[in-house]
This record gives C-alpha cells, structure tokens and sequence, in this order.
C-alpha cells in the first residue's frame, strides 16, 4: 500500500511520484475512452490478452517442473491446464469474456476495498477523496456485472465499456493524486 505520508519529506520522491503519476494517469484515461468507445473489441482483446497471459504461465510453470522435479505429475498437471485454457480462449474467446464477467465482478469489489484503503490511508492529504470515489464507482460496476452474469451479448458488452469506465476513473484518480503531490512540492 502506498503511503504518501513517506513522500511529504522526501522531495525527489514526490517529485517522481507526480511526474509518473501524471503520465500513467492519462495512458488510463485515453485506454478507458478507448474501450468505451468500442466495448465488444475492448472485450474480445481483455480475453485474448488474458488467454496469452496463460500461455505464458503454462510454458513457465513447464519450465519450473523441468528444472526442479521432471516427475512432478502436479506441475505438469497445471502445465496442461494453463496451456490448453489459454489456447481455447485464444482461438474462441467469447466463453473467455463470459468466464472474465464473472471474475471482473469479483475484481471490481476487490478495487473498491482497495481503493477505499488507499483514500483512508492518504487522509487528510489534498485529493484523498477521489480514492473513495473511486471506491463507490467499482463497487456499483461488481453490481452491474452480477446482474449480467448468464447473458452472453450484455456480457460482452459490459466487460469492454466497464473496464474502460474503470480505467477512465482510475486515471482521474491518479492525475487528482499527481496534482496533489505537486501541490505538496509548492508549499515547501
């Protein structure tokens, strides 16, 4: 967790912390417009790079049980797993979307514990509150999303438009932060 009472004194830490901050907020902001403006390929593109992702964890874990015990039938057990889960989400990634609704229910509750944690820990730094916010918004997304759970086309539709709505107020969030931090440097 980051606390940003640790940053009040150290000036070339704020500094950084705003300058990235900044920077990582807008590329947020601009991949949040990005899958609202076309959730069904912002849907189809999570699955696939989430399919990928597995890929990768399956010829790693492949190399783990190779290295460390070549008659570990768990280790390659998993290797299947990750390998053929991500193949299939890969070559047919609507049952991946469908899979991803669920999860990113689940998600969008842990964002919000996490971001409520975040604007609690900053408190009373300037901007603290936009974690809050942001808190609230993943909260009613994990809402929206439960109620969609069984309808594949609203499924689609919302994994795209609610990661991009989460991502746009994501970056508010960091650039809100980013402008707190300068405003800190300033009243030194």
């Amino acid at each position: 967790m980051l606390n940003f009472k640790l940053f009040i004194n150290d000036q070339e830490a704020l500094k950084k912390f705003g300058k990235y901050t900044k920077i990582y907020g807008i590329v947020f902001i601009v991949l949040g417009l990005i899958g609202m403006a076309f959730p069904g390929l912002a849907s189809l593109t999570t699955a696939i790079f989430f399919g990928w992702l597995l890929l990768l964890s399956g010829f790693v874990t492949a190399v783990q049980t190779w290295h460390i015990n070549r008659s570990d039938w768990l280790g390659w057990f998993k290797t299947i797993v990750f390998t053929a889960t991500g193949a299939m989400i890969i070559v047919n990634p609507l049952p991946g979307v469908l899979a991803l609704g669920v999860l990113f229910s689940i998600y969008f509750m842990l964002d919000a514990a996490a971001n409520f944690m975040l604007g609690w820990n900053l408190k009373p730094a300037s901007g603290w509150w936009i974690a809050l916010v942001n808190s609230a918004i993943s909260i009613f997304l994990a809402l929206i999303f439960l109620e969609a759970i069984g309808n594949p086309l609203k499924t689609l539709w919302l994994v795209g438009l609610m990661v991009g709505i989460s991502l746009f107020f994501d970056g508010i969030m960091l650039l809100v932060l980013s402008k707190a931090s300068e405003k800190g440097l300033d009243e030194r």
